[in-house]
């Protein structure tokens, strides 16, 4: 989710931010090292606590957890299991007075504990990018022009979840399933195609191409 996260940014051209569980040489994982020098080259940061060889052991990414936390405006869980990651550092933010949301997911998945376990502590239930912007006090410009891309400018996933979306409505997890991605690629997917004004989420989990 992370990478997705990141990539995302990039895609339009945006800032992000890489906090890492080691130090600067041991990027983990080493697969990312292409994308931590993307976000270097003047895409973002990517930042450390750790001496520049330290490796990056398991343990280091709870910690360095409240520092993403404490780089935000607010924190949005998505998915997240009883022992996520995730949900320290949203109760990081909490701790920090940062914002914290969550999309209720499936009540058959195990994966929608974390974030309806937030709700419970309250938690602010979103279900769209629009709902974060107006709880944190950002108004969003929308330019029209750049709200359709053009037909030639669409990766083949974004085609791909077109086409499923062409002739009517569809829940995220059957969209998923379609295409064989996991939750986790398609939520950051839609979640970027959401933004590009390409499709639009009409609540509970279910999403429609944008006319």
């Amino acid at each position: 989710m992370d990478t997705q996260a990141h990539l995302a940014v990039l895609s339009e051209n945006g800032k992000t931010i890489a906090v890492l569980g080691g130090g600067l040489n041991n990027i983990f994982p080493p697969e990312n090292i292409g994308l931590a020098a993307k976000i270097a080259e003047g895409f973002g940061a990517v930042v450390s606590e750790f001496p520049p060889d330290y490796m990056p052991f398991p343990g280091n990414f709870p910690a360095r957890n409240r520092i993403i936390a404490g780089l935000s405006l607010g924190v949005l869980v998505i998915e997240a299991a009883e022992d996520s990651g995730s949900l320290i550092t949203a109760r990081a933010a909490l701790e920090q007075g940062r914002e914290v949301f969550a999309v209720p997911g499936p009540v058959t998945s195990s994966l929608s504990k974390g974030p309806v376990d937030l709700i419970k502590e309250g938690a602010v239930a979103v279900f769209s990018p629009e709902e974060v912007l107006e709880e944190l006090g950002i108004n969003r410009i929308k330019n029209q022009k750049s709200a359709v891309k053009e037909e030639k400018s669409l990766s083949d996933e974004e085609r791909k979840v077109l086409d499923v979306l062409e002739n009517e409505e569809r829940h995220i997890d059957e969209i998923g399933r379609q295409l064989n991605f996991p939750s986790s690629k398609i939520s950051a997917l839609l979640l970027k195609m959401e933004i590009s004004g390409l499709v639009s989420s009409i609540g509970a989990g279910i999403y429609c191409k944008k006319s």
